[in-house]
């Protein structure tokens, strides 16, 4: 059985390798983006069975990235948890209307429980 993948769209260098790291001993094979245009790219090339995005990126926001990753045939139902340290409705809102599988507060959530939420996220 192909191991689970996921790709981690995040610009902050300390977390997005926290994250690889934490992801990467759990046993998952991990790809990373630094821009929203980079993590669309990889996203379409690589197919994970489940995308960390952030939702602020230098580039474009993580929503206008899930947006263009939608437009794609396997995009439209790839599997999407939004990471980010934003709480506010708005965000909620959007990444719900985006068809999101999860929305995660990075300051709320260890590393194990985001191994586990990706987990649960790729089995759904």
């Amino acid at each position: 059985m192909k191991r689970q993948s996921v790709l981690i769209v995040e610009d902050d260098s300390a977390i997005r390798e926290l994250y690889q790291t934490a992801l990467t001993e759990a046993g998952l094979e991990v790809q990373v983006a630094q821009t929203g245009a980079a993590g669309v790219e990889t996203a379409l090339s690589f197919h994970p069975n489940v995308i960390l995005m952030d939702i602020m990126l230098p580039d474009m926001n993580g929503h206008k990235a899930v947006e263009k990753i939608r437009l794609d045939n396997w995009g439209r139902t790839a599997k999407i948890i939004f990471l980010t340290n934003r709480s506010d409705a708005e965000d909620v809102v959007q990444a719900v209307a985006l068809g999101s599988d999860e929305y995660i507060t990075k300051a709320h959530t260890t590393p194990k429980e985001l191994v586990n939420q990706v987990r649960a996220v790729a089995e759904m």
